[in-house]
């Protein structure tokens, strides 16, 4: 029977392959590590055949480790990595260049010519965004820029652009639907999210031919049926979501003022704003959370480039571990009292300072610093970075949120959990299932599938594994988010 939903997770460190059954428990999974480049300061970029090729292995083997077969599949989600940025051949598939990932700050000098030039109210009116290298269209008018030959195939209708699901979908369906959903297309700064359609004037601005653009979906829909030849049977493509937002769908967070915070290779913290797409007076982003029937409902979010991939670093540039499960071990075993601060602009800061040309520091070593110490400062960094969105998204919305929902793969390490809790002065919500952005995708496709009538139905599924609640003294909580904001006014360029 084809009782079974397969998430596809493409994300910036790793590829995930998720199947579902229909309680949205979880059945079986596979993951792969996906290798990043580096080929300069600032640039990060991904090769899509290991894009591709990682997606089909984790099919492969998610199906095999739930002794399965494609044809138990009623049909496919799929949620990915935001702004990352493809340009490939419409005819052949093959990419003109490396996927440009959403860290690479490479557009830093173009996005500053844009600022100055006096853009930034039309960009951010329209798209809800700031001027920055984070989103697609400035690495997409560098690819057209930078590639021989591009803008010129581009205009002859040769190239497509998409971020990583359009890409997906179209290598999926054996290339027959260049298509994406309004949350992808929401980050690109070429879609109006009011209008919600490709907006003229940013096309004309960043001199992108409308004619590479994939057509904008609902989030849960039609995107195209799987080509047979691939795994042997044709199933529905049937919910797509950028990751951020396929977690506030996996968490949900339906009800305006409901926030969750995932933190994965970086931190996004995201509250759902109903059907006002509100403006942040703090540097925060409006976007849109998911699309259904048609109707998009709008958040306000705030992203932090660096989370998960500052434990990344410490592993594998530091060294001071082997693995990522160490690192509750060595906090635990910290000085309380260590004074160190570890701000990980490695790429630049996001929300709500946005500096391109910002980088990493650690302040506060003594003799007495060890590696325990270095490490609970780098958790420590991302609980601090989330405390900047919080006391924004407080001011922003004039009310505070009564609990926080989080998923990623930082929160199994309760010691971080409740440092997260003391340092919000808020209570910190884990779910059951902490796959929570390949669910959300998997909510979306079963949506399209009839498995659920409305969101109310979703809302029901959700549990609470552990609540996190916070017992810091208040002084004590101030003066460390003060040496956290000293340390930040200290990197910022």
């Amino acid at each position: 029977m084809t009782d079974h939903i397969l998430a596809i997770d493409q994300g910036t460190t790793s590829t995930r392959a998720v199947l579902f059954d229909r309680r949205a428990k979880v059945v079986a999974m596979a993951q792969e590590e996906l290798p990043q480049h580096f080929p300069h300061n600032g640039w990060v970029e991904h090769h899509p055949q290991d894009i591709w090729q990682s997606t089909v292995r984790t099919i492969t083997q998610a199906l095999r480790n739930a002794g399965k077969t494609i044809h138990s599949l009623a049909g496919i989600g799929i949620t990915n990595q935001r702004e990352t940025t493809m340009v490939w051949d419409a005819r052949t598939g093959e990419p003109i260049h490396r996927a440009i990932v959403w860290q690479d700050r490479r557009t830093s000098a173009a996005c500053k010519a844009l600022y100055e030039a006096g853009h930034e109210e039309l960009i951010r009116s329209r798209t809800g965004l700031l001027i920055d290298p984070y989103f697609s269209a400035t690495k997409l008018q560098w690819l057209l820029d930078h590639v021989e030959g591009a803008r010129e195939r581009a205009k002859r209708g040769e190239l497509l652009f998409g971020t990583i699901d359009s890409y997906l979908i179209w290598k999926l369906t054996g290339g027959k639907r260049h298509v994406t959903d309004a949350t992808n297309a929401s980050r690109t700064c070429l879609f109006d999210i009011h209008r919600q359609c490709w907006d003229d004037d940013l096309l004309e601005l960043f001199d992108v031919p409308r004619v590479m653009l994939p057509e904008v979906l609902d989030s849960s829909g039609e995107f195209g049926w799987l080509d047979p030849q691939l795994f042997g049977a044709s199933v529905k493509i049937a919910g797509v979501a950028g990751d951020q937002q396929a977690a506030l769908v996996g968490q949900a967070c339906f009800s305006p003022g409901m926030v969750k915070s995932t933190y994965g290779t970086g931190c996004f913290m995201i509250m759902n704003t109903g059907e006002r797409a509100e403006r942040s007076a703090n540097r925060l982003l409006t976007t849109v959370g998911y699309r259904l029937n048609g109707v998009p409902t709008y958040a306000m979010e705030g992203s932090i480039f660096v989370a998960g991939a500052a434990v990344q670093w410490m592993r594998d540039g530091l060294k001071l571990f082997s693995d990522a499960s160490e690192t509750e071990r060595l906090a635990r075993a910290s000085d309380a009292e260590h004074g160190v601060y570890l701000v990980p602009a490695f790429t630049g800061l996001g929300a709500p300072y946005w500096d391109p040309l910002a980088r990493g520091a650690i302040f506060g070593l003594t003799r007495s610093t060890g590696i325990s110490e270095i490490v609970a400062a780098g958790l420590q960094s991302v609980c601090y970075q989330t405390r900047d969105l919080q006391a924004c998204m407080d001011d922003d919305a004039a009310s505070r949120a009564q609990a926080l929902r989080v998923d990623g793969g930082m929160v199994c390490n309760d010691w971080v959990m409740q440092f997260l809790a003391d340092i919000l002065d808020l209570r910190v919500d884990r779910p059951e299932v902490l796959e929570t952005t390949a669910l959300g995708a998997a909510y979306l496709a079963a949506l399209e599938l009839g498995w659920f009538s409305s969101l109310d139905e979703i809302s029901a599924l959700w549990r609470r594994e552990r609540c996190f609640t916070p017992n810091m003294d208040a002084a004590h909580r101030e003066q460390l988010y003060a040496g956290w904001r000293d340390a930040v006014r200290r990197v910022m360029s």
